[in-house]
C-alpha cells in the first residue's frame, strides 16, 4: 500500500510531527510505502485539504481553551473531520471530547499513540551524578505550559519522595514554569534535550511525573513507560490511559467538557490521593502501527 503523510514534518519535534515519524518508518518495516505522490490513500494529521480519497484523519486532540476564539481554530480541523472516510483519534478521553464537539460518525477509532522499543533498547542510561541509584530518581519533562502543572510535578516529588531522590526537569525554559521550586537544592534543570539524550535520562530514572491537566495522549509519558519508570499522573484527560497498570494516579473532579480556561487549571491541594489505573494499552510502535494498517486498509478497499 502507498500511504501519504499530510500536515507531517517529519523533521520537527514536536509530539505529533514526533509520532508520525515513528509510525511512518514501522509502516515502511511492514512493507508498506511512504510517498509524496501516486499514493493510494492519504493519512492527514490534525487537519488537511481534503483534496484526496480515500483520506484517514488522526487527529491530535480540538480546541476547547476558552480564553481562545475556538469555535474559529476549531473550523478546519471540523471539515477534516467531516470529509475523512475514517477518522482516529489518541484515547477514549479524545473520542468522547471530539464527539461532544463535532458530533458522532462512522468510521471512528480509538488507537493510542506508541513509540519504538527497539530503538529504546539501544540507547544507553545517562550517567547521573556519582551513580545515584535509579530509583531515587524522578523526571519530568514537556513543552512547559501552564497547564502541564510543572510546579505540582515538583510538589508531588517533593511531598512522596525520601529526602535523598533528586528530580530531573527537562524542556525549554522550564525555570520559568517551576513556580517557587526554581531554586530547590534537590530539582535540576537540564534544558531542551533531543529524543536521544531525554530517553537515556528516562532509561536512568525510576519515576515520572505528569500532572497535566486535560492532556490527551502524551508521547513523552508512553516513552517513559517505556524505559520502565513509574507513571505519576492525574484522572483528568487521556494519559491515565497510556500510563500502564503500575502508575499511580492523582484523582481529580470530572470536567463536563465545556469550554474552560485550559492555562488556568484548577489547585491540586494533596498528592496523597494516588489509585492505580484503570486501562492497560499495548504501546508497542508494531502493534499500533499494525492497528493504523487496518484501519487505512479498511477505506482503500
Amino acid at each position: 500500500m502507498k500511504i501519504q503523510f499530510e500536515n507531517v514534518n517529519f523533521q520537527s519535534r514536536t509530539g505529533p510531527n514526533g509520532f508520525g515519524l515513528k509510525l511512518a518508518r514501522e509502516l515502511i518495516h511492514l512493507g508498506h510505502e511512504v510517498v509524496t505522490s501516486g499514493h493510494d490513500v492519504r493519512l492527514t494529521f490534525i487537519q488537511g485539504s481534503n483534496t484526496f480519497r480515500p483520506n484517514v484523519l488522526r487527529l491530535d486532540g480540538i480546541y476547547f481553551n476558552s480564553e481562545q476564539d475556538w469555535i474559529s481554530m476549531n473550523e478546519p480541523i471540523r471539515s477534516s473531520y467531516n470529509f475523512a472516510d475514517a477518522v482516529i483519534v489518541q484515547s477514549e478521553f479524545d473520542r468522547e471530547l471530539t464527539e461532544r464537539y463535532f458530533g458522532r460518525r462512522s468510521n471512528l477509532h480509538v488507537i493510542h499513540n506508541g513509540t519504538d522499543l527497539e530503538a529504546i533498547s539501544r540507547i544507553a542510561p545517562a550517567q547521573i551524578g556519582s551513580m545515584i541509584p535509579r530509583e531515587k530518581i524522578w523526571l519530568s519533562a514537556s513543552a512547559w505550559r501552564p497547564h502541564k502543572r510543572l510546579s505540582d510535578n515538583i510538589g508531588l516529588f517533593l511531598e512522596i519522595s525520601d529526602s535523598d531522590h533528586v528530580m530531573l526537569v527537562a524542556g525549554k525554559d522550564a525555570e520559568a514554569h517551576a513556580g517557587i521550586f526554581q531554586s530547590h537544592p534537590r530539582v535540576k534543570f537540564l534544558g531542551d534535550l533531543n529524543w536521544e539524550q531525554l530517553i537515556s535520562c528516562m532509561k536512568a530514572s525510576g519515576h515520572f511525573v505528569h500532572l497535566a491537566w486535560l492532556d490527551h495522549c502524551p508521547n513523552v509519558v508512553i516513552d517513559a513507560r517505556a524505559c520502565g519508570c513509574k507513571i505519576y499522573c492525574t484522572s483528568a484527560g487521556g494519559t491515565e490511559e497510556i500510563a500502564g497498570l503500575h502508575a499511580a494516579i492523582l484523582e481529580e473532579p470530572d470536567w463536563d467538557y465545556s469550554p474552560v480556561a485550559l492555562y488556568k487549571p484548577p489547585a491540586i491541594t494533596r498528592y496523597d490521593t494516588l489509585r492505580k489505573p484503570k486501562l492497560p494499552t499495548d504501546i508497542d510502535i508494531r502493534h499500533v502501527s499494525k492497528m493504523y494498517v487496518d484501519v487505512l486498509t479498511g477505506i482503500k478497499n
